[in-house]
């Protein structure tokens, strides 16, 4: 058997053993779930500001996002948040949630390493490369900017 059809069973092999999803409840499904956080993250918002009426907004948003970040670290520490992400895909992952799980996440599962090499070393192990990439097109962008 030479090369071209080892590839090719092995490319047949794959494809019978990927999962098939069904497009549009998975998409209803994300939107929901994307749709639900933010409405969330706007009643707290809101909340803050019917509370605390000399309150800013700007001071409003940022509670709102400690609040959301925290409540996405909870859950995925209890491990709901990974069956949201389940039932929900994008949908979870999008908000800012997602980015407080993919912290959270690598942090609970290596934490028996100890704090150094478990905790702080794997912590961002998912989530380094999005604020490396977001830092790196930012300064880009802003150079570019500065030119314009």
């Amino acid at each position: 058997m030479d090369d071209k059809e080892l590839h090719e069973k092995y490319n047949a092999y794959v494809q019978a053993k990927i999962p098939k999803t069904k497009n549009f409840p998975s998409l209803f499904y994300s939107y929901l779930v994307g749709g639900l956080i933010c409405m969330l993250g706007q009643g707290i918002s809101d909340t803050l500001l019917a509370i605390f009426p000399s309150m800013t907004k700007d001071a409003a948003s940022a509670w709102m996002l400690i609040g959301l970040i925290f409540l996405a670290s909870f859950l995925t520490g209890l491990g709901v948040y990974d069956r949201i992400g389940v039932f929900a895909g994008a949908g979870s992952i999008v908000p800012i949630t997602g980015f407080s799980n993919s912290i959270a996440s690598p942090a609970i599962e290596y934490k028996k390493e100890g704090i150094i090499f478990g905790l702080c070393v794997k912590m961002f192990s998912v989530a380094g490369p999005v604020i490396v990439n977001g830092l790196a097109v930012s300064i880009i962008v802003g150079i570019i900017y500065m030119f314009l």
